[in-house]
């Protein structure tokens, strides 16, 4: 492997570039018309235009993808996060094409892809599973109001081909399910060319706990402790922290060896995140789905642990990488991050293109990491996610990592664009944030205090 092709664009087109250069790899960009002055593309060895705006018709493209990676040369592709990251045909693709694949097997990637498939999976590996029903197809709705009193009110539908908190909408009353349902397949079958559903137990006051582990192929792997990634907006994550704090270190352990137990149960390869939804009153933990990706909240854990996991992906997919001892990977301080995003959240956190009129963050600010693909100048387009920034700081506790991610945040200079900069200081400063009483309700049950400080 000597050339890798980023199927992505943005920050994490950069970060895995970083990683190529630290171990001697070339490096191939792709590009949409609306992507054609970015970072992303200025920063690879070589870039390829792949289509129009649209990520229907560039990012998502295989064809295009693929041939990029012909006239380029490339002999290896990573997907990032989002795009083709999860979907098995492309892999399959790449791989049929005579390409490393940097990724997990394209039948695992299918398997885990499927939430209603993985949940069996996960109960067969003796993982605790969410109380759930079975998967409903689109005008195949026989049984439905029994299974949802079954599972129990609130509910939650989510699409089983889902992810990324997309195609997932919650039930107060059997009323309402059956609408639900069928306004959740319309969704699911347009962002996933799948319409199937299925109903899950939703837990009131729940903590979102996910394990980071790195298998090796062959049944081995270890797990680089966890995430609490519980503040989130619209089931989508906006700050991510770990430790999780005020987690017992008894269920903290149950859950990493849990996480294990199904990355060893599907012979896993590479990074993944197995997901555990938490009663933050309890503590009892089920499990929610497994990406087998890298995740957007990836430094966290390269910060608390010193592991670079896209290095780590890369040495694993050319052979360099064969195994490691848990004992290996050890924790040390606490890392909080916040996603930047141009979006307003006074009005339901809607995307708030334009250009970047200023852009600039703290520089060289010690035990901080500012993950960004803008700059000033740039224009954050209607076309994609609106992530500005991830900006994650360390410390030696909790108190000390959140001042500097809040002192980092407010040192930013921001222009052109509506941000969620203020709401992020707002949640970092909040009482209950600073004690740990963090939980996935949250933004929600305080968004008017949170978006007036």
């Amino acid at each position: 492997m000597q050339k890798v092709l980023v199927a992505n664009r943005g920050e994490i087109a950069l970060r895995v570039f970083r990683s190529c250069r630290t171990l001697g790899l070339s490096t191939v960009s792709v590009f949409s018309e609306a992507d054609a002055g970015s970072l992303h593309v200025e920063a690879a060895d070589e870039a390829h235009l792949i289509g129009p705006a649209s990520a229907r018709d560039s990012y998502l493209k295989v064809d295009a993808i693929l041939g990029a990676a012909a006239r380029s040369g490339a002999d290896a592709i990573h997907p990032g996060y989002g795009f083709l990251s999860e979907n098995a045909d492309f892999a399959e693709r790449v791989i049929a094409n005579g390409l490393t694949w940097i990724g997990p097997a394209p039948d695992v990637i299918r398997s885990m892809g499927d939430k209603q498939r993985a949940r069996e999976i996960a109960e067969q590996a003796g993982v605790p599973i969410v109380p759930g029903s079975r998967r409903f197809q689109p005008d195949a709705l026989d049984g439905l109001s029994e299974a949802g009193r079954d599972v129990g009110y609130p509910l939650l539908v989510k699409a089983a081909a889902g992810g990324g908190g997309i195609g997932m909408r919650r039930v107060d009353s059997e009323d309402k399910l059956a609408e639900t349902v069928v306004a959740t397949q319309s969704m699911a079958a347009k962002a996933f060319g799948d319409g199937s559903v299925f109903l899950e137990r939703f837990v009131p006051k729940a903590r979102h706990v996910e394990i980071q582990v790195f298998g090796f192929g062959d049944g081995t792997a270890v797990h680089l402790f966890e995430r609490d990634c519980s503040l989130q907006r619209r089931f989508q994550k906006v700050i991510e922290e770990s430790p999780a704090p005020g987690l017992p270190d008894a269920v903290r352990q149950e859950m990493a060896e849990a996480a294990l137990r199904l990355v060893r149960a599907v012979c896993y390869g590479g990074a993944g995140t197995v997901e555990f939804i938490v009663d933050a009153e309890t503590f009892a933990f089920y499990f929610l789905e497994m990406n087998t990706r890298i995740q957007v909240e990836h430094p966290v854990t390269e910060m608390v642990t010193g592991h670079d996991l896209v290095a780590m992906q890369l040495d694993f997919a050319r052979g360099a990488l064969k195994g490691m001892d848990q004992s290996e990977v050890t924790c040390r301080g606490h890392v909080i991050e916040g996603r930047l995003y141009a979006e307003n959240p006074a009005k339901m956190f809607m995307p708030s293109p334009g250009t970047l009129e200023a852009f600039t963050g703290p520089l060289d600010v010690a035990h901080v990491r500012i993950d960004s693909g803008y700059r000033s100048g740039d224009t954050v387009t209607p076309f994609y996610d609106p992530m500005l920034a991830k900006v994650i700081a360390w410390g030696e506790d909790r108190t000390e990592a959140r001042q500097r991610l809040i002192d980092t945040l407010t040192a930013f200079r921001i222009e052109g664009v509506r941000t969620n900069r203020d709401f992020l200081v707002a949640c970092l400063s909040d009482g209950e944030f600073a004690r740990g009483d963090v939980h996935t309700s949250f933004i929600d049950n305080r968004r008017t205090h949170l978006i007036a400080a």
